[in-house]
């Protein structure tokens, strides 16, 4: 298997099913599959049972004790066969090339990143309703959605790939062991927001990495949903005073540093 995609998801079993629907049209059919759950719901449970699932499939569960994204995320790197790891969430929706293209541009002491284009709620509704639609043209007139920019994929027009100002946790690849070096996701994140991206997108390059920017050819589409958070005060404290003491690799990661 050429990389492991790694899909983070919270009890919505709806978004999940478009979400692996979407992979089921992917150019590029060579991954291993892990579902990191943050939580034990009963619900998922039973829908991951009853899918059918084509490729190599983990599923990790945890207790559901609030946030801990980053600890599930951990789980998952240590999970995964593969040194090329895909990160996604269960709310979206995939380009047909979006792994080609992460496969693609892999190589070691890279970042991927990518952005999506955030559907408004009638247009998510529609995606998770039919089993495939052709979107651009709904983009086109539907107000409501945002960054409708980033639903475009084009692959010949390099001069539209604009560098990324800030990693999104839904739409990044790396190398597994560029992130064992750096000791995988901070644990000590447990609120949403920053914890899963913009820490390591400061520690990866901290740490000999490079961030290339796949605007434009790792396409994903964001089901509406009302946001999780409101303020990311805390986190942002936090990841302001590991900055400023220059920790690159984290304590509370993968392995526990004293």
């Amino acid at each position: 298997m050429k990389a492991t995609l790694i899909i983070s998801t919270y009890k919505d079993t709806r978004a999940l099913k478009a979400v692996l629907d979407s992979l089921k049209r992917q150019t590029e059919q060579d991954f291993e599959l892990i579902l990191s759950e943050d939580g034990q719901d009963a619900n998922m449970a039973s829908f991951i049972a009853s899918y059918d699932f084509p490729w190599s499939m983990q599923h990790l569960m945890q207790p559901d004790e609030g946030w801990r994204k980053e600890r599930a995320l951990n789980q998952a790197v240590v999970a995964a066969h593969n040194d090329w790891l895909i990160f996604i969430d269960g709310d979206c929706v995939l380009h047909p090339r979006f792994v080609e293209m992460h496969i693609r541009y892999s190589a070691p002491h890279r970042v991927l990143a990518g952005k999506r284009v955030k559907l408004n709620e009638e247009l998510s509704e529609k995606l998770m309703r039919q089993d495939r639609i052709c979107l651009l043209p709904y983009l086109f007139c539907k107000r409501g959605c945002q960054l409708v920019e980033e639903g475009f994929y084009t692959p010949t027009a390099q001069w539209l790939r604009r560098p990324v100002r800030h990693l999104t946790g839904s739409n990044m690849s790396m190398s597994k062991a560029d992130l064992m070096a750096i000791n995988g996701f901070d644990e000590n994140y447990i609120l949403p927001a920053i914890g899963e991206d913009f820490d390591i997108e400061w520690r990866l390059p901290a740490n000999g990495c490079q961030i290339v920017s796949l605007r434009n050819l790792a396409v994903q589409y964001h089901l509406y949903h009302e946001e999780n958070w409101v303020d990311d005060t805390e986190n942002m404290t936090y990841f302001n005073h590991i900055k400023q003491q220059n920790q690159i690799v984290c304590k509370n990661g993968i392995r526990k540093i004293q």
